[in-house]
């Protein structure tokens, strides 16, 4: 998570949507970088709802506005799927190193999925909070340089984030069956990208 504040801009870090390199690239400009842990850094919008907003309109009386990135989600469960392959991961309870892409998403769509498919929602991560609490500004992983202009343009600097975190490149195959079974059983997460302009 990056906070900006005299734009008045929080950046959310959607796991594998290019945060990482973004962080890298910014954190001297922000004025809070919150890298560890995991749980803070990846702070989805219902905890940055209960413990940051709180902060900011209480102590500093200011009104944030939040932007996130969102990959498709087969591209999302692809990188994630990759990135458990990597030979870092070999003997790890959490690697896909003896699992075909097919079988990690239907254990991804499992009511109590393995360890090695347990990677959360995206939907979840932006969902709107009940307070009207939501992600302002909302782009597309696949469109990820109009997120950049928007960046460059709110913070009048210049971005060029270098290629951080990436997953190794394989090709991957998802059976028709196994993706009309994920597009109805996780329909929020197409739902919300497909809403994204």
């Amino acid at each position: 998570m990056l906070v900006f504040f005299k734009e008045r801009l929080v950046l959310l870090s959607v796991p594998k949507t290019g945060t990482t390199a973004i962080e890298s690239a910014l954190r001297d400009r922000a004025d809070m970088v919150i890298s560890n842990p995991p749980e803070l850094k990846h702070a989805p919008l219902y905890r940055y709802n209960r413990f940051f907003r709180p902060m900011f309109e209480k102590v500093c009386d200011a009104r944030m506005e939040t932007v996130a990135v969102m990959r498709e989600p087969i591209s999302w469960l692809g990188s994630w799927y990759r990135y458990r392959r990597r030979p870092l991961m070999d003997g790890h309870p959490n690697s896909t190193r003896d699992v075909s892409f097919d079988d990690f998403v239907a254990a991804y769509m499992e009511k109590q999925p393995p360890g090695f498919a347990r990677v959360g929602s995206q939907a979840k991560f932006l969902e709107p909070r009940p307070n009207g609490t939501a992600v302002k500004h909302l782009f597309r992983y696949e469109a990820f340089d109009r997120f950049l202009d928007f960046l460059e343009n709110r913070l009048q600097t210049e971005v060029r984030p270098a290629r951080e975190n990436v997953s190794p490149s394989m090709e991957l195959n998802l059976s028709g069956r196994t993706e009309r079974r994920l597009r109805r059983r996780c329909a929020a997460e197409f739902q919300l990208y497909d809403s994204i302009r």
